[in-house]
């Protein structure tokens, strides 16, 4: 049920009139947007801590920060959580002109049973389980994705891979949907990124590919992986280090040491 509304309440325009802000019992803002409300917690620093609620049958006014169990991201200011506000109220609206259907279906998923799905479109299903979510793609509609992103069983988990399917079919998906799911491949998957789109991405635009140039720039680093005081030496410690290249290799294949390490004994500091 929608949050009532009480005097001290500031209703949107009427391109968002699903929206109405106000400040809860502890004076903090407050927005409902349809069956949701949104607020703006007071957080360390004077940053806000966004929070969300559903359902909720009280007043705007009368909420307190006990009532609100999902929580965000940060907000720099109220300008910004009624931006935040607005944009969730546009996500709303372009979800309802989308043809998507929940029903109950019974088959396994690579996390369990599912307990229902949500249809996209033909041959794309989002199915929720007790442990996970994830789509599965009908196998016409798993040929489409591209090779460096294609998984055999095709399906495609919520935490990242959900963005595989989002850029393969946009169609079915919100624009904030579909930006989300182009951060997400440019972050995990830049190759294929570059690949399909034909650019190349620049530092700072994908943390998979910063993470592996800051790997090549320090692999001849030497990095201390062991440091050990000795009882027999007191005032002694054991350092063993290795170069930084060994270290990720040896994490990669879980393989025994095989690579030469530097073993000395150092003054202690204490």
């Amino acid at each position: 049920m929608t949050a009532s509304v009480t005097d001290n309440t500031v209703n949107a325009t009427p391109e968002f009139s699903g929206v109405a802000f106000s400040r809860s019992s502890e004076n903090f803002p407050v927005a409902s947007v349809d069956d949701i409300v949104l607020a703006m917690l007071p957080g360390r620093g004077g940053v806000g801590l966004l929070a969300s609620a559903w359902p909720v049958s009280r007043p705007l006014g009368e909420l307190k920060r006990s009532d609100f169990y999902v929580y965000e991201s940060t907000l720099i200011n109220e300008g910004a959580f009624r931006n935040r506000a607005f944009e969730t109220a546009g996500h709303k609206r372009d979800l309802r002109g989308l043809a998507r259907q929940t029903m109950r279906v019974q088959c396994s998923t690579p996390w369990g049973l599912s307990q229902g799905a949500t249809i996209y479109a033909e041959g794309i299903a989002c199915h929720s389980t007790a442990s996970h979510d994830g789509f599965k793609l009908s196998a016409d509609r798993k040929r489409k994705v591209h090779p460096m992103l294609r998984a055999e069983g095709g399906w495609y988990e919520q935490d990242a891979a959900w963005a595989i399917v989002a850029i393969t079919y946009p169609q079915p998906f919100i624009g904030y949907e579909r930006r989300c799911a182009a951060w997400i491949i440019k972050d995990s998957w830049p190759d294929a990124w570059e690949t399909i789109f034909g650019t190349i991405l620049q530092s700072g635009e994908s943390h998979e590919k910063d993470r592996r140039a800051f790997e090549q720039q320090h692999a001849d680093d030497w990095i201390v992986i062991s440091a050990i005081r000795s009882n027999h030496h007191e005032g002694c410690t054991e350092v063993i280090a290795t170069r930084a290249a060994v270290v990720r290799r040896t994490a990669k294949s879980a393989a025994s040491w095989s690579h030469p390490t530097i073993t000395r004994s150092v003054a202690s500091a204490s």
